[in-house]
Order: structure tokens, then sequence, then C-alpha cells
């Protein structure tokens, strides 16, 4: 079932791969039509991810042009064969068809491979923040194999990932600690966290704190040189610690999200997270939303390291 639409639409795309500033370019671009167990939506919302900046650099081993932004919210627009769960005019959130489509999320309009429905009380803004960083998250933990009752090192519980990592595993009934700077320091306190600087005597900080060493180690800083200092929070065992990326740069044997490819993505848990951030119970922090108008100031800041939060382009 398809509904009338513009033939084009503004888009966030590359026509060649290099960095994000330099490559990454407001196009038009046809809109595109779902193919069959897809929908299209009109785009409200699309959140900016650390991963947008890597298909920039040409992590995603496709032609270009290529288009970037994997957490997007709006208005149901067009259903292709074979979809009974959603209607025209429905609010929903999700992944994009990124593999089988030249756009993806930034644009005004996007194909989804995966959609769920807004829950009443979650803001489209919002609900776009949600995808990449819950999907990782939950993903990391479920690898990592985390019982209730175990603690948790989160070193980067100020990345977007870390931030949900800390919520995900505390409501997994674990005890958790975590590095994190100023900016989110006291937010992850309230939610029921430990948290320690980051820097020179972090072991020691953390192994005070939990009184000897973790159970588990996660690392979501994108900080060079840490995994050795995690593999000593957790005792010793390099297979105690989890990278959600594909790093270890000293060799140690850490176990990585990138080459456990028995992991399935978890985007079954995203409307389970949704309904709790819908109730006041899970958040994303949004940072700054931006326009067709001043999308390159978000690249400018996620570059820099000085997004603090997730960074959102919203589509009137």
């Amino acid at each position: 079932m398809t509904k009338s639409a513009p033939k084009e639409m503004k888009t966030l795309r590359v026509e060649s791969y290099g960095p994000p500033a330099d490559v990454l370019k407001l196009d038009v671009a046809p809109v595109p039509t779902p193919v069959a167990e897809r929908i299209r939506i009109r785009v409200r919302a699309c959140a900016f991810n650390p991963a947008d900046w890597a298909v920039c650099e040409g992590f995603l081993p496709l032609p270009a042009p290529r288009g970037i932004g994997f957490g997007v919210s709006g208005t149901v627009d067009a259903m292709g064969e074979g979809v009974s769960d959603v209607q025209v005019g429905d609010l929903v959130f999700g992944v994009p068809d990124y593999i089988g489509y030249q756009t993806a999320g930034a644009s005004e309009y996007v194909v989804l491979k995966v959609w769920i429905h807004v829950p009443k009380g979650l803001d489209l803004v919002h609900a776009a923040g949600l995808p990449m960083a819950v999907e990782t998250a939950a993903r990391s933990i479920d690898l990592l194999g985390l019982s209730k009752g175990q603690t948790i090192m989160i070193n980067g519980g100020g990345t977007m990932t870390g931030f949900a990592e800390v919520q995900i595993a505390l409501l997994h009934g674990a005890h958790v600690i975590t590095s994190a700077g100023d900016t989110f320091a006291e937010r992850l306190r309230l939610l029921g966290a430990k948290v320690t600087p980051y820097g020179k005597g972090m072991v020691e900080r953390v192994r005070d704190i939990a009184g000897g060493p973790v159970d588990l180690a996660l690392h979501t800083a994108r900080v060079k040189g840490v995994l050795p200092d995690l593999v000593k929070i957790v005792g010793g065992d390099p297979k105690r610690v989890m990278s959600f990326s594909d790093f270890d740069e000293d060799g140690i044997g850490v176990r990585t999200t990138g080459r456990e490819r028995s992991g399935v993505h978890r985007y079954d848990v995203l409307g389970e997270y949704a309904q709790l951030a819908a109730d006041g119970r899970f958040a994303i922090p949004i940072a700054r939303t931006f326009t067709w108008d001043n999308w390159s100031e978000a690249v400018e800041l996620s570059m820099a390291g000085h997004a603090h939060g997730k960074l959102v382009l919203v589509i009137d």
C-alpha cells in the first residue's frame, strides 16, 4: 500500500568517502519506495551517532552515494507488501534499511527495516535517540552475560551507549561502577551508579569502591590504552572485558561486539525501553536539535567530542 509522496526529497549523504566534514553534503534524491516487508515514513527526527561519521569514512563496504542516520522517528507514509502491523499515519521509530537504499534516516523520507510504535508519552525527538544506544548497549550486556547481583564497571558512562548500559545493568539488578566526566557524573549517581573520574589511578579507585576486583567490565569510551586497566579491574581475565567497538590495540584478548558475530542485534528490546522512557524510567539525553539550515554544526560538535548527549536533526 503506497500513499502519494513527492518524487524528490532532501537528504544528507556522501558521494565519496573521506572526512565527514568534507564529504557529507545536503543533497536532493528520489523518495525511496518500500519493498516487501518494509515501510516508509515521513521523518520527524533523526539522531546522529558516531556510526554516521564512520559511514562517511567508508565503514560500510558499499559503493557511494550512501546516506547517514540509523535512528529515526516519524509518521508511516507507505507500506510494502506483507506489512500488516502498522497503518498510514501511525507514529513509529526504528532503524532504516541502510543496506538496501542509498539514502538513510537523515532525509525527509526513509524506508525502515525495523519499526516500533511510539508509546504515548514519548515524543518523537527522544524516540529517535533510542535505537542505536539501546541496541548496542543491550547486545553488549547480553554478550557479556551480566547476571543479577554482579558488579560491572562501565568505562564511559557519559557516552550515550554507556549511559544506556548503566541503566540497563541497573534494571538487570547489577551493581554498577562507571567512569564519567562532570557533564553526566551527578545524573549517573542519581540513577544509582557509583561514579569515578577517568584517568590515572582509575584501577585503584574502582577496586576501592568495589572492595576488590569487579565481575565484568564494558568499554564504551573511544579512548585508547584503557583495555589493560580494565583487565586489571576484573582481576586479570581479559574474557571478562567487553569492548563495544572492535578495538584490542594491545592484543590482550578482550572480547568485542565486532568479533562476536554470534550475537544478534537486539532490536527486540526497543519497544520495552521505549515504554520505560515514556514512563520516565529510562532516558537517552538529548543535547541539542538541528535543522537543514545548521546540520553541519552537529558534525563539528560530534567530531570534536563536544556533543554531551544525542544530537538530533529535526525535520519540519
